[in-house]
């Protein structure tokens, strides 16, 4: 995410809002720790963890990220800016390419492709199409395998409904799934755990929407430099993660990250995501020790990790979140 600028776009309704919070079982309560004093069954929750890899500052976080992914065995996507990749191309192909990663697109250089109020106006149709089709280049050239996810700078509180000409760009660019639905309602956060769905409303059936959830983590700590912003809705449909604060420590963020965690399983979500970028990781956690508590709470509760296209296989294949 980048700076603050201020646009008109498409809100979701509060009755659809109000719909998807009781539907999704959105509550209150503050779960307990599930790894503690109980044995834990085999869920059917997947999780993933997921990047936003944009800046020049992520390639050297990304060698500490992937050291504890290789540690833990733990799979991953990475949405990575093509005009990122373009800078270090070797790097990153010496680093990232491994069987345990997924290597999708982040448009190529950060362009709306629509308007976000935080993030400012979407860019004209041309360079939409550059953003989208460009950004796919650089990952197939580089890493020399099929390109199927895109990840659109920011996303945005309704995904790309009513954005049918987005929709095949994206279509004839050869996506297969795209993760935009970023935000809760209004522009909100943190994001909710909402479901994969596919584009058929807007003519487009094999697109897959595989959305991300939580925070933008790099906001939890004010790295954007926004200081205070009416970011939350009230009355808060998901109140336990909302903390008091901007996050001092990496125990401080596993805390916010476990209420999603938890959350996911008690809810039976098919997956659950959060939002990371890899620069604001390093920035804040140097040691990863975030990830490492992270990543031990995914185990202990036996979520199904994945990537996103692993993701997207499993919905594909079993028809059942149509």
């Amino acid at each position: 995410m980048y700076e603050r600028q201020v646009s008109q776009v498409h809100r979701i309704s509060r009755r659809d809002f109000v719909k998807a919070t009781i539907a999704g079982s959105i509550g209150a309560a503050v779960l307990p720790d599930m790894t503690k004093g109980q044995d834990t069954k085999q869920t059917e929750t997947r999780y993933i963890a997921a990047y936003d890899t944009e800046l020049p500052a992520c390639l050297a976080a990304c060698r500490k990220i992937v050291e504890v992914h290789k540690r833990f065995e733990m799979p991953a996507t990475f949405f990575i800016l093509g005009k990122t990749l373009d800078a270090n191309p070797a790097e990153y192909r010496k680093l990232l390419d491994d069987p345990l990663f997924e290597i999708a697109s982040h448009t190529y250089t950060h362009q709306m492709l629509r308007d976000n109020d935080f993030c400012g106006s979407a860019v004209s149709m041309d360079e939409r199409r550059k953003e989208i089709f460009k950004g796919k280049e650089a990952v197939e050239r580089v890493f020399e395998r099929p390109c199927i996810g895109l990840r659109p700078g920011c996303g945005f509180d309704n995904a790309l409904r009513g954005e049918p000409e987005v929709l095949e760009l994206i279509k004839e660019a050869g996506f297969q799934y795209v993760s935009s639905l970023l935000w809760g309602p209004d522009y909100s956060l943190p994001a909710l755990l909402r479901e994969p769905f596919n584009y058929d409303a807007e003519g487009f059936p094999d697109i897959w929407e595989l959305p991300g959830h939580g925070w933008h983590e790099n906001l939890l700590k004010d790295h954007n430099r926004w200081g205070p912003r009416r970011l939350t809705l009230w009355p808060p449909p998901f109140p336990e993660a909302i903390p008091h604060g901007f996050c001092k420590t990496p125990k401080d963020e596993f805390d916010v990250n476990k209420v999603f965690l938890d959350k996911a399983i008690d809810t039976d979500k098919p997956f659950v995501s959060l939002i990371w970028h890899p620069w604001s990781l390093a920035k804040f956690d140097p040691d990863m020790k975030m990830l490492e508590l992270t990543f031990t709470h995914v185990r202990g509760l036996r979520l199904k990790a994945c990537t996103y296209a692993e993701l997207h296989k499993y919905v594909c294949d079993s028809g059942e979140l149509l």
